[in-house]
């Protein structure tokens, strides 16, 4: 069996028309851990949804701020909650420019519409803030994101951070489905999700606090099990 891993996500509020909609797209929701019908989308029936969505659905809906790691020799869960704790208090939740459906190496993913300087700030502070709890990576998996390639730049952050897709690589999104390698495919999944969530994209998106996710092994999905609100006190 190996090793629990923790992240830290941006994962809209419980209840969110947002988290509402992305919970059914999933069929999964990682606040409860309960499975959800997925919903009528023209042109996809439910087994097409389940099998585009296996991938997302098992990490649960979120934007990356630090990416899975199995907690440092010393460090235990609590310490790790306590830390986020004390890292939110002192800070104030802000919103990104609009979520927009976008292509990223094969996959669709909700990303903004514009940079967002502060969301960038926020995933940088995470990264090195709590890398003091993250055990190396093991060799088979860097061996693996080796494998796919990495720039220079991308390796020596994976080296130095454990991901190669932080600071200045990285690049906010919130998942919606696994690689559609058919462009064809790809462009009218894209058109479905655009219309599906159009009515929650026009707004910008709050970013109110972290939340920490946990995976018990890497055979089971990832759920919440805390949320470190911006501005308030745990105590």
């Amino acid at each position: 069996m190996t090793s629990p891993r923790y992240a830290l996500y941006h994962a809209p509020e419980p209840g969110s028309p947002l988290a509402e909609q992305a919970v059914l797209w999933l069929g999964r929701d990682a606040e409860t851990a309960e499975a959800r019908e997925h919903p009528a989308v023209p042109g996809l029936d439910a087994g097409r949804i389940a099998r585009l969505t296996a991938s997302p659905r098992f990490y649960g809906f979120h934007g990356t701020l630090k990416a899975p790691f199995a907690l440092a020799p010393g460090t235990t869960p609590d310490d790790l909650v306590a830390a986020v704790d004390r890292f939110a208090v002192d800070r104030a939740p802000f919103t990104i420019p609009p979520l927009t459906v976008a292509a990223l190496g094969g996959f669709l993913a909700l990303v903004p519409s514009a940079p967002s300087p502060a969301l960038e700030d926020l995933a940088a502070a995470c990264v090195q803030t709590f890398d003091g709890f993250r055990a190396p990576p093991a060799p088979d998996e860097v061996a693996r994101r080796q494998a796919a390639g990495l720039t220079a730049a991308q390796a020596a952050l994976l080296d130095r951070w454990g991901y190669p897709y932080v600071l200045g690589e990285f690049r906010f999104h919130m998942t919606l489905t696994g690689r559609i390698d058919d462009p064809a495919e790809r462009a009218a999944v894209a058109d479905a999700l655009t219309h599906l969530f159009a009515p929650l994209l026009g707004a910008p998106e709050p970013v109110t606090g972290v939340a920490v996710f946990h995976q018990p092994d890497r055979t089971q999905p990832f759920r919440v099990i805390h949320r470190a609100r911006f501005g308030e006190s745990q105590a």
